[in-house]
């Protein structure tokens, strides 16, 4: 038997290198000099879509505001819970940061809670939403509709026979237009596709009559006639398309505002000196006009969140998604 002092002794420097790291990531000095080298920014798509344009924007601004090299890392796979599950395991020390496609990352908690391998309230503690992107409900010109309440009756007269496209089964764009037709009693049939591009490709050709998009990727088409605006999803009316009246503008239904939303986290446990000061920084960065402007011109109004409410909004967005894909019956691919 193991005298009891030993035994004691080996607890403790079990302990002691079991903490460790806790210890480093928590070293005053370490937290004062940061950053002391590159921070590496995941983003969990490919490049090119909304998130990945956010992610650089963000990252060559943060590399100017903290003297240090912030370097875009396209971890894409899975619907970005590859990108996502790599910087939950991190080291909470602020050097890897997740781009977070945050109403997405909501979706899959609660769509895909029995195959991704992360908590995204539990292993993640924000740093601060940056921007939205607004969604808008479009048709194809061969619907004879010329509005929202004209569609709808247009919807509940032809039961079945409106298709709505959407970029895949946990998609922003399907669950906006799943949250529409079940709050309106609508039957629509769902065809799912592999990206908004092929989505929209088929829809402008007639192949599909109507889809709820990010504006960004609608813009053109909506511009050259080749689809119909009916109304955008956002609780006030946008910049860029000022004539087209919201949802709740147009149906009457109450309290209608959903967009995609787009953040920055960190690994739980990371030191909160460091996120205040990531926080600090872009919340400045974000207030500059050419910032601004860069960010619109891909589509996405600035919209900064503080951490605390950063944590809320993830909180108010999972309760959200988690009530659509249970009204819904939402199955993942």
């Amino acid at each position: 038997m193991r005298h009891p002092i030993i035994k004691g002794l080996g607890l403790l420097l079990c302990s002691s290198l079991i903490s460790a790291p806790l210890v480093a990531q928590t070293n005053p000095s370490a937290i004062k000099s940061y950053p002391d080298k590159p921070i590496k920014l995941v983003i969990p798509y490919p490049p090119g879509g909304a998130t990945d344009v956010i992610g650089r924007i963000m990252a060559q601004e943060l590399s100017k505001s903290l003297n240090q090299q912030v370097i875009p890392d396209n971890r894409a796979g899975d619907s970005g819970n590859i990108g996502a599950d790599m910087v939950a395991k991190s080291p909470a020390d602020g050097y890897t940061l997740l781009m977070g496609a945050l109403t997405s990352h909501s979706i899959n908690a609660n769509l895909d809670k029995d195959k991704i391998k992360y908590n995204l309230e539990k292993d993640f503690t924000p740093v601060d939403v940056v921007g939205v992107v607004p969604l808008v409900f479009v048709v194809n010109p061969s619907v004879p509709v010329k509005n929202m309440k004209e569609f709808i009756a247009y919807a509940k007269a032809n039961p079945g026979k409106l298709t709505f496209a959407s970029s895949g089964a946990g998609a922003p764009q399907r669950l906006v237009m799943e949250m529409f037709r079940y709050q309106l009693g609508l039957d629509l049939l769902h065809v799912p596709y592999k990206g908004s591009g092929p989505a929209m490709t088929d829809l402008v050709g007639g192949q599909v009559l109507t889809m709820s998009e990010t504006v960004p990727a609608a813009l053109q088409f909506i511009q050259s006639g080749q689809l119909r605006a009916l109304a955008v999803t956002t609780a006030k009316r946008i910049s860029q398309l000022p004539d087209v009246p919201t949802v709740t503008e147009a149906t009457g239904l109450p309290n209608f505002d959903v967009v995609s939303m787009f953040g920055i986290l960190a690994p739980v446990g990371t030191p909160k000196p460091i996120i205040d000061k990531l926080s600090g920084d872009i919340k400045i960065i974000l207030q500059r006009p050419e910032v601004q402007e860069r960010m619109l011109a891909a589509g996405v109004y600035v919209n900064f969140l503080s951490p605390a409410d950063s944590s809320k909004r993830i909180t108010r967005e999972m309760n959200m998604w988690s009530k659509v894909i249970k009204d819904a019956n939402i199955k993942p691919d």
